[in-house]
């Protein structure tokens, strides 16, 4: 993303990032009940005050699943919730927060088309009953160079790509995402191409770590990120997990993604976490956790695929640096 920065900038966190005490009590809590979900098999996030949850927010029940939680220390909701990444609302950290109050998330529907045996249409009460929800922690990497752990609910996309039966001739799923001009006053902003689109390549949509989202924090998304249903692909930076989401396409040929038509030579279409492959205008060797330890926060190495090295398979015998 075109994010200019001054060099007195580059280590100097925002006062959203200086970790209160209360942060590092959430993340006893958090480690308490990982150890609990581990040792009964199974464990529900999100139902009591760990996460410091708006008031008044839909809880949304789901069950711990242990093979994809993260250790690392959680993100505050507060943070989560007023630093993000959503153009639609405006692109300042602070604008989604400030300018999605009243963006209307339901009725919502999603739509199934293109290469599919029959397309359909699920309204969000079939989204969220389609597969048992699960809560998963993730680390999610911004291609800026920051990053967050956030506790996400949701189920392993290949479920509704099941259920939509694709064809033979689908290699590639594309993700459209809301764009109404009356409720999201980013959109007057032609730094994109709006709708805001995104895509995989069938085997990466299907892969279990690929996660349809419709909660965080134990509540139903917020509108600021991405309410009410978006997908999160953790070894991805994170402009590749398209939000508000109101078509799935299944496509014979590669889909043009919002921030490749608008700068191919910075962004491709894979996106992959990457240390090795910079941004032209930035390394991508380190990142910053945002929250993590105020003033005194060092940056830490980037890991390739965020991580996730259980994804490596997907690009075996690829050259990353040249599908970048």
């Amino acid at each position: 993303m075109l994010i200019r920065i001054r060099p007195d900038q580059i280590d100097i966190p925002l006062p959203s990032e200086i970790t209160p005490q209360h942060v590092y009590a959430e993340r006893r809590a958090f480690l308490g009940k990982l150890a609990a979900g581990a040792a009964l098999g199974s464990g529900v996030l999100g139902s009591g005050n760990a996460w410091a949850q708006a008031p008044g927010a839909r809880k949304l029940a789901a069950k711990l699943n242990n093979a994809y939680a993260v250790m690392d220390k959680p993100t505050s909701y507060q943070d989560a919730t007023t630093y993000n990444n959503f153009y639609e609302f405006g692109t300042d950290k602070a604008d989604p927060a400030r300018t999605a109050g009243n963006f209307k998330t339901d009725p919502w529907t999603v739509s199934i088309e293109g290469e599919v045996s029959k397309p359909f249409t699920l309204d969000l009460e079939a989204l969220q009953k389609l597969a048992p929800l699960e809560e998963r922690v993730y680390r999610l990497r911004c291609v800026e160079g920051w990053s967050m752990v956030i506790p996400w609910i949701g189920y392993s996309l290949s479920a509704l790509i099941k259920k939509a039966a694709p064809t033979g001739n689908a290699k590639y799923i594309e993700f459209v995402t809301l764009a109404d001009r009356k409720q999201m006053p980013g959109l007057s902003d032609p730094i994109l191409q709006w709708p805001y689109t995104e895509g995989l390549r069938m085997d990466e949509a299907n892969h279990p770590l690929a996660l349809l989202t419709l909660g965080m924090y134990g509540e139903v998304l917020p509108n600021q990120n991405g309410a009410p249903v978006r997908v999160i692909l953790p070894w991805k930076y994170g402009f590749k997990s398209a939000k508000s989401i109101v078509k799935i396409r299944f496509l014979k040929e590669q889909p043009k993604t919002a921030w490749s038509v608008y700068a191919p030579q910075e962004y491709g279409f894979y996106s992959n976490v990457n240390p090795n492959v910079d941004h032209p205008r930035w390394s991508q060797a380190t990142e910053r956790r945002i929250g993590e330890d105020g003033f005194f926060a060092r940056k830490r190495k980037t890991l390739m695929f965020n991580g996730y090295n259980d994804v490596a398979g997907l690009y075996s015998g690829m050259d990353l640096k040249r599908y970048f």
